[in-house]
């Protein structure tokens, strides 16, 4: 029962969380963006404080609240993101070149974006890694490293882009993506995000106690979502129909 709940409450947040996040970025004009900033900095504040907090408590309920606190300082880098706040040195569309100077130029696309998780990374990090409550990092580093997997095969090529999640100042950025049916990273990327998910739920199905029940529970969703995510790459069906109410169709 401990597994299911872990699995309902992960999938209740990645729609609900996304959704939010797509309704606050939507207005473009500064006063919005301000307001959206703030609110996004209190989440983060709370975030954190959630995260510290519950460092020490190894128990399902902490597993639960060191998951819920990662996820909210991801917020905020997600709305800093979309916002066009946090991105990169880099805001032009892509000149005509290829391989690693193509590359690198859509690195420094998102350069500030990248700083900001590694930073974000570490100060979840730092006060948890030892802890007896480690949700909080762990839940980032499955966030973080699906994230880059998402972010590398966009590059390289797949179907589906997430177009509608992405504001017009941000439009730019469509020309460092490639549309392609496959890409030869996508296959290994899956098949490890696999693996890994199933010696999670194996481990949590031998659970010996109520923390790490929850906690691989939580960990071992959020895996799932992750796959379904990148399978929703190449899937024939439009991503944000998942979202259609949090959504408004741009011009």
């Amino acid at each position: 029962m401990g597994l299911v709940l872990a699995a309902l409450v992960v999938l209740a947040v990645w729609w609900l969380s996304t959704g939010l996040i797509l309704r606050v970025v939507e207005p473009v004009h500064p006063q919005s963006q301000r307001r959206a900033m703030l609110w996004a900095s209190v989440v983060l504040a709370a975030g954190m404080v959630g995260v510290v907090g519950s460092r020490s408590f190894d128990t399902a309920l902490g597993a639960y609240v060191a998951f819920g606190s990662a996820v909210m300082v991801w917020a905020w880098q997600e709305i800093a993101f979309l916002l066009g706040l946090v991105t990169g040195p880099n805001r032009a569309p892509c000149p005509p070149v290829r391989g690693w100077r193509r590359a690198w130029y859509a690195f420094t696309a998102i350069a500030h974006h990248e700083l900001a998780l590694v930073l974000l990374g570490l100060a979840v990090l730092v006060p948890t890694f030892d802890a007896p409550n480690s949700v909080a990092w762990q839940t980032w580093l499955v966030l973080w490293t699906m994230r880059l997997s998402t972010k590398l095969n966009i590059f390289l090529g797949v179907k589906n882009f997430y177009e509608a999640f992405l504001p017009a100042s941000l439009h730019y950025l469509f020309s460092y993506f490639t549309r392609r049916r496959f890409n030869v990273l996508f296959p290994f990327s899956v098949g490890l995000s696999t693996l890994v998910a199933v010696l999670i739920w194996a481990a949590a199905l031998q659970a010996e106690s109520a923390y790490r029940e929850a906690a691989l529970g939580l960990l071992g969703s959020l895996m799932v979502l992750a796959i379904v995510e990148h399978a929703l790459l190449i899937a024939p069906l439009r991503p944000e129909s998942l979202w259609r109410w949090a959504v408004r169709p741009r011009g």
